[in-house]
């Protein structure tokens, strides 16, 4: 029999890249127009779901690589009814991706890490570039689908062969980027009752 009548040996149509993969990527947020200032939450960035969740709705492009130019749908929690569970695991993801993104070991906790990892809000988000651990998931349909769930830090081995350059020519940008923010960062623990609404505030969202 030939290939167009014999089809066990053509290519599976399995779209997804393998469990586990490391890749660059950048994040578009697509705006969903919920804001609530409240929380740190502007700019129309976050989209309010029919159950009253809240989330970021992120489209990761891997960049560079075998798999350059594939979309990976992934939502990163702000706000759950059911609990805090899934706001915390998308402060995790967000965390993570600022390490990745500025080079920041996740055990480095120096004035200069720290003001890092804050953002002014959503905006700084959206554009990121990171290195991504490519996971699978299902989608409503119960179908298989990649997901981000984490991202690379510097600690890991193979960090520096994926993000390249990247992280070295962000560091010196950073660090020139993040000073004037320092000096009202050292001040916050002396008045922390001039703040009562940022004890409750992610301190990405600050």
């Amino acid at each position: 029999m030939g290939p167009w009548n014999d089809f066990n040996d053509a290519q599976s149509n399995s779209n997804l890249i393998p469990k586990g993969t490391l890749a660059k990527v950048r994040l578009t947020i697509r705006p969903g127009g919920f804001d609530d200032a409240s929380q740190g939450w502007n700019g129309g960035y976050a989209t309010r779901g029919s159950t009253g969740a809240v989330y970021l709705n992120g489209e990761f492009t891997v960049t560079e690589g075998q798999y350059a130019r594939r979309k990976i749908f992934t939502l990163i929690g702000l706000y759950s009814p059911k609990g805090p569970d899934w706001a915390n695991m998308g402060r995790s993801l967000v965390r993570g991706m600022l390490n990745s993104a500025r080079g920041i070991s996740d055990k480095d906790m120096s004035a200069e890490a720290q003001a890092a990892r804050r953002i002014n809000g959503f905006a700084d988000l959206d554009g990121i570039e990171f290195i991504a651990r490519i996971d699978i998931g299902t989608d409503a349909s119960g179908d298989d689908k990649n997901e981000i769930r984490s991202a690379v830090t510097p600690d890991h081995r193979d960090y520096a062969q994926v993000m390249g350059t990247a992280a070295l020519q962000f560091g010196g940008q950073g660090a020139a980027g993040h000073a004037p923010q320092q000096p009202a960062t050292a001040t916050q623990p002396s008045q922390p009752a001039s703040a009562p609404g940022a004890a409750g505030r992610p301190s990405w969202a600050q």
